[in-house]
């Protein structure tokens, strides 16, 4: 099994404005990362080859920016690093760069004047380290010196850091091959060393860095980094070296340094290191090869794979799973978690890490809400402003029972939460969800996903009964039907169909807009339907208990088609609504207009896909015309377009639907990944049928 690989050449990384929204980004299962541009020059406050998660996988720090080098011969001294000022790039080392691969960690590959320089990254898995492999090649006569500066910072990666307003300073303890750095705010402690050289302490400051994506967006852009010093190397005549720079970080300095120590070896033990982690890439790649025979493994396909691991990562307090939604910003939010759940894990086989995610956001439920979110800065007290995340927890323990038939797990660890969390909402719980008289689930505004905020407002605020709510809490009652009818309580299963029925009556009678031929998009207080063209009513079809016939599921995916799909995702809006933004673009307060009115987001394409063919029958023509037309472009384009290797977090929804957002989003790849396989494969979950015979009746 080989590796995906992604190459740009010399003649398109002298195009700057094409190399620097080119980025990667490789992740350590902890929250933390590396990630820059092709060109190794960082364009936003996120970047950084080590961006540290205190609280995994929340509280991140950018520690280390980056590694310039320089080469000293001849007297001369060249520079291979780049960085960008308001005044433009200096140095541009990126000149003498002459190839970029992501394979699927990156490598830059430099020439200066014969001499090739090859510098790769890796974070190994569980570590808050990043290592730097350096490999250069003199086919000289003379000697020659090659010399690494760390740049690196202490500063929340939200962030910015302004040296003239610190009222501290670093303080290093430098050794013959590493150096440990100490900031005081917050305490913090990075530890560099290589493997061969020497570091010499000189200690600068470097002011004025420019994040040109930041400021396009009117962002905190200006930063400063601190360099402590240098790593310098002799280069002998016809010779190559070979070698490495370990970066540790972390809050406790004994930690750091164990760490380190326990890494810190001689290079043959960073390349296996590095072996160790390709090995893991391909066992996973081949696992899933196994799951799916039959299934060719096209590079793109490998691309989704690796970028669904990435999501991955171990929640610290209850030493358990958890979905981070987005790289680079986001937290693991419960919405994203929970539908990302199948594509990221069911459908890749990983059930115990399904099991792990269902008990985390279990844990931190409150009064029948799943947490919305873990804010970066706490970690440890969640916000719970969301109505369909719990809804979502449903669906996701109905995947995992398709594909596991594992009725005892959910029965001992599940069971009394699911109905606890029932209670709630029928009683009334946070944020004004309830059920009301009519029996639809009622709630405030911004708790859907659609939950973008000007000046402390709403934009879609879509209270007080949103149609994808309502289908959801239908689908939870239903999924509640079944599961008391296998644990034998049937009075709880006729309380759970009764409920259900009368959800259902309400449903059809109040939002199915006759004039249009599709469903309202919400209900407000006094009942006012919502006539606003959005996607949300394709969840209505594509749920595994839906309340609508077959005309008007038809009818529904039929309009979705033509007024709302993108090659790239499904826009939150008709562009025939007044309201409707095609390019998301401008300040926080412009893009967030935009993000729900008229923003194509491509997990929408998942639900959509699935809508789709569960109305054409799955028919293999429909199942190819629909791989061809909803999801071939997303899955052979974007792969190689933005982050690469993953896929972004939206899209404008105008022509030419250039990628924005978060360069790498988890139901971005969940969802589409997630249909592909079930619904365009027809590769449907194991014991899929078998629960739905059996249980039937519901």
């Amino acid at each position: 099994m080989k590796l995906p690989k992604i190459k740009l050449e010399k003649e398109q990384l002298e195009n700057l404005e094409f190399a620097l929204n080119k980025e990667w980004i490789i992740t350590n299962g902890l929250g933390g990362y590396a990630s820059s541009t092709v060109l190794g020059l960082n364009t936003r406050k996120y970047h950084g080859l080590l961006v540290t998660s205190f609280n995994p996988p929340v509280d991140r720090h950018v520690l280390l920016e980056k590694l310039d080098e320089e080469i000293e011969f001849d007297d001369k001294c060249l520079s291979l690093g780049s960085n960008e000022f308001q005044y433009g790039i200096k140095p541009e080392g990126y000149k003498f760069l002459e190839k970029f691969e992501l394979n699927p960690f990156p490598t830059f590959r430099f020439n200066i004047e014969g001499i090739k320089i090859e510098k790769s990254i890796f974070m190994p898995q569980k570590w808050n380290a990043t290592f730097i492999l350096y490999r250069v090649f003199n086919p000289h006569t003379f000697k020659l010196t090659f010399k690494i500066y760390p740049l690196i910072n202490a500063r929340h990666f939200h962030s910015t850091t302004e040296k003239q307003k610190m009222r501290w300073d670093f303080v290093q303890t430098a050794h013959q091959q590493n150096v440990m750095v100490k900031m005081e705010h917050p305490k913090t402690f990075l530890m560099i060393g290589t493997s061969n050289g020497k570091y010499e302490a000189a200690s600068k400051w470097i002011n004025g860095i420019f994040y040109r994506t930041d400021a396009s967006f009117g962002e905190s852009c200006i930063d400063d980094y601190y360099q402590p010093g240098l790593f310098k190397n002799e280069v002998l005549p016809k010779s190559e070296l070979k070698f490495y720079v370990l970066a540790v970080g972390g809050q406790v300095q004994e930690d750091v340094e164990k760490a380190f120590v326990r890494m810190d070896n001689k290079m043959e033990n960073a390349e296996k290191m590095l072996e160790m982690e390709k090995e893991r890439n391909i066992k996973f790649l081949e696992n899933f090869e196994s799951l799916y025979k039959g299934v060719i493994l096209e590079e793109w396909l490998k691309w989704l794979l690796l970028a669904s691991d990435s999501f991955l990562v171990l929640r610290k307090h209850t030493n358990t799973f958890s979905v981070i939604a987005g790289y680079h910003w986001f937290e693991d939010w419960g919405r994203d978690s929970l539908i990302s759940l199948p594509g990221l894990t069911l459908v890749t086989g990983r059930f115990k890490i399904a099991r792990e995610i269902l008990l985390t956001f279990k844990y931190y439920s409150q009064n029948g809400i799943i947490p919305n979110r873990f804010p970066d800065k706490t970690g440890e007290t969640p916000v719970y402003n969301t109505v369909d995340a719990t809804l979502w927890y449903f669906n996701s323990v109905f995947q995992y029972l398709k594909y596991t038939n594992d009725f005892d797990f959910v029965r001992k660890e599940l069971w009394d939460f699911l109905k606890s969390v029932i209670k709630h909402h029928v009683k009334g719980t946070e944020y004004g969800i309830k059920v009301d008289n009519d029996f639809l689930l009622a709630h405030g505004p911004q708790l859907t996903w659609m939950d973008a905020v000007v000046d402390g407002k709403a934009v879609t605020p879509r209270s007080e009964k949103a149609v994808e709510i309502q289908a959801l809490w239908y689908n939870a009652l239903k999924i509640m039907q079944l599961l008391a009818e296998f644990f034998g309580e049937h009075n709880k299963a006729e309380e759970y169909s009764e409920m259900a029925d009368n959800v259902k009556e309400s449903f059809l009678r109040k939002f199915w807009n006759q004039k249009q031929g599709y469903l309202y998009d919400a209900l407000d207080t006094n009942e006012n339907p919502d006539p606003s063209l959005r996607p949300n009513q394709i969840i209505a079809v594509s749920l595994d208990f839906s309340m609508l016939d077959k005309d008007k599921a038809e009818k529904i995916v039929e309009v979705i088609q033509k007024k709302l799909l993108t090659p790239y995702g499904l826009r939150t809006l008709s562009p025939e609504d007044p309201r409707y933004r095609g390019k998301y673009v401008g300040d926080w307060n412009n893009r967030n207009f935009a993000y729900h009115n008229g923003t194509a987001w491509p997990w929408l394409l998942g639900q959509f896909v699935t809508a789709f063919l569960k109305v054409k029958k799955y028919e293999a023509e429909w199942r190819e015309y629909a791989f061809k037309n909803f999801l071939e472009r997303l899955f052979t384009e974007q792969v190689f377009r933005a982050g690469l290797g993953t896929i972004s977090e939206i899209f404008d929804g105008d022509f030419p639907y250039e990628p924005k957002g978060c360069i790498s989003q988890a139901w971005s790849i969940a969802e589409p990944l997630r249909a592909y396989v079930e619904d365009v494969l027809l590769y449907r979950p194991q014991f899929e049928n078998e629960i739905l015979k059996q249980y039937g009746n519901c």
